[in-house]
C-alpha cells in the first residue's frame, strides 16, 4: 500500500511529505542540548525532581487539555481555566493549542485510514512517531477542524505564538536557577515529553492489547499509561474518544482524570464525561456518535464564560 501511494503521488505532494531540515533544526538542537546536559550539569536529586515536576504539567497540558478537553470536550470549565490549560499545554512546545486538537480530530476522523495524519499503519514508524511533524504538509492550522476554539481570541493568540510561553519559561528558569535549572529544568524534561507524547501515535498504534474492535489498530499499552498519565489505554480512547478518563476500569491507572477528579471538587471544572456501563461492555448505541456530536464542535459540553 505504501509504495503504490507513493508511486501515486505527484513529486510537488512528495515534497510537502519530507522533513524541513533547516526549519527543523531548533527541533534538532533542543534534543542536542537535553543529550549534553548530564554531562554539561551533573545531575542532582533536585534538578531531577525539577525535571519531573516540569514533566508533570507539561504531560497534564497535553493529556488533560491539549487531548481531553480541546480536542474532544470531554468536560467542562470556566474561560479563565481554559486558557490556564491551553497554557500549561503550549509550555510543551507541541506548537499551537488550535494546530494541536484541528490535527487530533482529523486522526479520529480517519484512524489508521490513507488519511490519517500519523498512521503506523499505513506511514511506518518513523512518519507516526516524527516524520508528520518536520512535514510541511501539516504546518498550517485547519482553523474548519476548530471553529469551537477558533471563537476565543486569547486561544488564536496562543496558537500564533506557541514559543512566546516556553521562551519566556526558559528565562525564568535560568533567571532564578542558573544553566543547572535551564537545562533540566526545560530541554530535559520537553524531550522527554515529546517523545512519550508521540509514543502514543506510533506505539500504540502497534503494541499492546485490544478490549474493544475500533475499526484501527488501536491498542491498550501499561507502560505508555503509566508514562502518559493515562493516554496508553488507546484502545479504550479511540472506541469511545469523548470521555475525561481513558483507563475505564480500577486497575487502568490514569493519573490525568484523578487530577480531574481533584479539580473537580474545587469546582474548576464540571462534567466529566466517563463512559456508561454499556460502552465499557463493549456495546455501541445504534448509531455511533459523529466526531462533532460527540464533542468536537463544543455544542453539548461548551466553555462557560466565568468560573
Amino acid at each position: 500500500m505504501n509504495s503504490q501511494r507513493a508511486a501515486a503521488a505527484s513529486p510537488a505532494d512528495a515534497d510537502l511529505d519530507r522533513p524541513q531540515w533547516v526549519k527543523s533544526i531548533p527541533f534538532i538542537a533542543v534534543h542536542a542540548a537535553a543529550l549534553a546536559t548530564p554531562f554539561l550539569v551533573a545531575p542532582t536529586w533536585r534538578l531531577v525532581g525539577l525535571a519531573a515536576a516540569v514533566y508533570a504539567v507539561c504531560m497534564f497540558g497535553i493529556t488533560a487539555g491539549f487531548h481531553r478537553y480541546f480536542s474532544h470536550r470531554a468536560f467542562r470549565t470556566g474561560r479563565v481555566f481554559q486558557f490556564l490549560l491551553a497554557l500549561l499545554g503550549t509550555l510543551s512546545v507541541q506548537k499551537g493549542v488550535l494546530w494541536w486538537a484541528a490535527h487530533h480530530r482529523d486522526h479520529h476522523r480517519y484512524s489508521d485510514g490513507e488519511k490519517d495524519v500519523h498512521s503506523p499503519v499505513q506511514r511506518g514508524f518513523w512518519w507516526s512517531h516524527v516524520g508528520w511533524i518536520l512535514a510541511a504538509r501539516y504546518d498550517r492550522t485547519r482553523m474548519d477542524r476548530v471553529k469551537d476554539l477558533a471563537r476565543f481570541p486569547e486561544l488564536v493568540f496562543l496558537d500564533r505564538f506557541g514559543l512566546l510561553v516556553p521562551v519566556l519559561f526558559a528565562i525564568a528558569l535560568f533567571a532564578l536557577g542558573g544553566l543547572p535549572a535551564f537545562l533540566w529544568g526545560f530541554f530535559v524534561p520537553i524531550v522527554v515529553a515529546w517523545h512519550v507524547t508521540f509514543s502514543i501515535n506510533s506505539v500504540a498504534h502497534v503494541l499492546g492489547s485490544r478490549r474493544y474492535p475500533t475499526g484501527d489498530d488501536s491498542r491498550n499499552n501499561p507502560l505508555l499509561a503509566l508514562l502518559t498519565f493515562g493516554e496508553g489505554w488507546h484502545n479504550n480512547h479511540h472506541f469511545y474518544a469523548s470521555t475525561a478518563n481513558q483507563g475505564w476500569f480500577w486497575w487502568e491507572l490514569d493519573l490525568s482524570y484523578l487530577a480531574l477528579r481533584g479539580l473537580a471538587v474545587t469546582g474548576l471544572v464540571w462534567d466529566l464525561r466517563t463512559p456508561p456501563p454499556h460502552v465499557r461492555a463493549g456495546r455501541l448505541p445504534a448509531r455511533p456518535r459523529s466526531l462533532e456530536e460527540d464533542g468536537a464542535a463544543g455544542r453539548q459540553v461548551g466553555v462557560e464564560h466565568a468560573l
